[in-house]
């Protein structure tokens, strides 16, 4: 009898264990991914991805897709409202205040808590020393030079020093031809030529802005020789006119003219450069150093990064998911349909499809490291305004130096920061 009542309970037992288990292999999780890469890929690229994930983890991933500006306001929105999707596609300057809103996860904790490795991640962009972006692809600022414009003034080699750079400028620049050695985009309605533009050659030669995350500015000797060196292509009239009022659209139209020997700009204008000049002889070249650095350069980029949402109740999944994106097969694939370079660095794209410039830059950007120090900061674009409105002050005579003009930066800077 009493072997009967056991047999019956067991079996209730397992009967209620097998019930829950039904339940839990029949609850679906579906991430909400909100990005603005899906129209600017490949048709069905994205979705491939995300199908795949879901083939290998069970976890659905639903596309919200729409271009940059749509997706910027949406997910603004969904901030303020605390309905923000799992995961959501991030640029670089929003991070800091939707950080600060607590609207985005701190993603050390998920990689702590997860045993991630990390150090395969060519970017991380931080608030407070805790990771709130990782970027999935990056989009190099390289150098273009107009090779015609160089063999016309008898140059066969690329600048790679200043002095060298200098030398160049003024052999290349011819006015009565309206021609000139570079272009620095200064207007103040886009002020990302101060980041582009003018911090990729303090980048370059292994400069700064910041320290420990706060202004570095005032004593700054790499940053003050960079602006000295802008300042003495001003005075030597080997800079395009119109500068004050010119925007980055503006520089890369005025190369594709060939009215400029070089510039520094996206990778993603090269299409726009090939189809605008198809005749003109361009190269991609590293940016010239400060004179006797040798160390590594850094490269300015953009991203596509990523993030999970504060309010997600499936953040493990939804890390399981830029873990997925992250690695290096996905990746890689990732990067070559983006025309773009990987956020892995273990990363092996393959490019042997693209353009020769673009495996150019692909190997100089390999042989450099990513930085972007305006990405994460508080009102980065004020930051990148603030600079250019005293440094067009400078270049005008309103300072009567570098350090004069960094010491009124960063007092205004450092409003901005709290400090």
């Amino acid at each position: 009898m009493l072997g009967k009542r056991r047999f019956l309970v067991l079996l209730l037992m397992s009967i209620v264990i097998f019930g829950i288990s039904v339940i839990s292999l029949s609850e679906e999780i579906t991430l909400e991914f909100q990005q603005w890469w899906e129209p600017e890929l490949p048709e069905g690229v994205l979705r491939e991805i995300c199908d795949e994930f879901t083939a290998k983890t069970g976890i659905n991933v639903e596309l919200i897709s729409n271009p940059y500006a749509d997706t910027k306001v949406q997910i603004a929105a969904g901030a303020a409202t605390g309905m923000m999707p799992d995961v959501v596609g991030l640029d670089g300057s929003w991070v800091y205040d939707f950080a600060k809103q607590g609207a985005i996860a701190n993603l050390s904790e998920l990689m702590v808590s997860s045993g991630y490795d990390d150090s395969q991640l060519s970017l991380q962009v931080q608030v407070e020393g805790n990771t709130y972006m990782i970027a999935v692809v990056n989009f190099a600022y390289p150098m273009y030079v107009n090779k015609d414009i160089l063999k016309n003034a008898g140059i066969v080699e690329f600048p790679t020093t200043w002095s060298e750079f200098k030398s160049v400028a003024q052999k290349v620049t011819d006015p009565t031809s309206n021609i000139y050695a570079y272009a620095l985009p200064l207007s103040s309605a886009l002020p990302n030529g101060i980041q582009n533009q003018f911090m990729s050659w303090l980048w370059a030669s292994g400069g700064k802005m910041l320290e420990d995350g706060k202004p570095n500015l005032i004593g700054n000797e790499k940053l003050i020789q960079g602006i000295e060196l802008m300042k003495w292509l001003f005075e030597e009239e080997l800079v395009t006119p119109g500068t004050y009022t010119m925007r980055e659209p503006d520089m890369v139209e005025e190369f594709v003219n060939g009215r400029v020997a070089f510039m520094i700009s996206s990778l993603a204008h090269l299409t726009l450069i090939k189809e605008g000049a198809p005749n003109m002889d361009v190269a991609i070249t590293s940016i010239p150093k400060m004179d006797g650095y040798t160390g590594k350069s850094g490269i300015c980029v953009a991203n596509w990064g990523i993030g999970i949402a504060s309010n997600s109740k499936h953040k493990e999944e939804a890390w399981r998911f830029i873990e997925y994106l992250m690695s290096p097969e996905v990746n890689a694939k990732l990067a070559v349909y983006a025309n773009g370079f990987p956020g892995n660095t273990a990363s092996e794209p393959d490019y042997s499809k693209k353009d020769k410039l673009f495996v150019d830059a692909y190997e100089i950007y390999q042989e450099s490291y990513a930085i972007n120090e305006f990405i994460g900061l508080p009102r980065s674009e004020d930051l990148m305004r603030i600079f250019l409105e005293n440094f067009v002050l400078y270049l005008e005579g309103e300072f009567d130096s570098a350090e004069t003009m960094l010491e009124e930066i960063q007092k205004e800077w450092l409003r901005i920061f709290g400090d």
